[in-house]
């Protein structure tokens, strides 16, 4: 099971996260967004997404940039494993409550409000709590980082996380003697990229791509008619003219 869900899985669940955000974003391009609700207690929706969408931001890019960039790199600019593990501790440690406190505030705000509870979706509500559920146990693995400040468990989750990219078998043996809470974090967090073309989440991608980089200021729309525009006013004015003419003859 361990070779499974460390070895295999973390490819299932990246590839549905990548077919999956684009078959979406192609079939369904309307359901591509955030159902904001920011019309209904405003005040308590932007400090909490404040809070959630920075600390979840440094989390996400400060595990990207740690776990994928080859220790030798680190190596070479005199970046002792300690410290590394010192920095991820100390910064994870900061943003991970931020995100937990914004996302415990957004998450009353949509369980609490019965007008926001109605219009949310399951998924939205489920997605939110897996998100929370995810931070705790990132805070958790701390209380067992703090016993191991020589970085070297760190390194183990760096060979892992490396092998998987670059399609080396054996990836699941790097992590096999950690802490259940690690192993815990981990499954979660490929869980969350599995499920992540199905739910809003998917809006995450539009903020760099689309509304900051092309068109910032507006909405990106995409309509499914495939008529084009010129054909659709024709086709209107001529039953304008079909329907005057029997309006005509009819009044003769």
């Amino acid at each position: 099971m361990h070779d499974f869900l460390f070895g295999i899985y973390p490819y299932i669940a990246l590839s549905i996260l990548l077919i999956g955000s684009v078959a979406r974003y192609e079939r369904d391009p309307f359901t591509w967004k955030s159902s904001s609700s920011q019309l209904l207690r405003r005040k308590q929706l932007i400090i909490g997404s404040v809070l959630f969408h920075v600390g979840v931001l440094v989390i996400f890019f400060g595990h990207l940039i740690g776990l994928l960039t080859p220790i030798a790199i680190f190596d070479a600019l005199g970046i002792s494993h300690g410290a590394k593990q010192i920095l991820a501790v100390v910064a994870g440690g900061i943003a991970g409550a931020m995100a937990l406190a914004g996302g415990g505030m957004l998450f009353h705000r949509r369980w609490t409000d019965p007008r926001i509870r109605k219009t949310s979706s399951f998924a939205d509500i489920a997605i939110l709590a897996l998100l929370l559920a995810q931070l705790v146990l990132g805070l958790g693995t701390i209380f067992v980082s703090l016993k191991h400040l020589d970085g070297r468990e760190m390194t183990k989750f760096m060979s892992w996380a490396q092998m998987i990219f670059t399609f080396r078998s054996g990836a699941a043996d790097q992590i096999a003697d950690v802490a259940l809470v690690f192993k815990l974090h981990l499954f979660l967090g490929l869980t969350i990229f599995l499920l992540f073309p199905f739910t809003r989440l998917v809006h995450m991608l539009s903020v760099p791509i689309r509304y900051v980089t092309l068109r910032p200021g507006y909405q990106i729309v995409r309509s499914r008619r495939r008529r084009p525009l010129e054909d659709r006013r024709s086709a209107h004015d001529d039953l304008q003219g079909k329907h005057r003419s029997s309006t005509t003859t009819a009044a003769e």
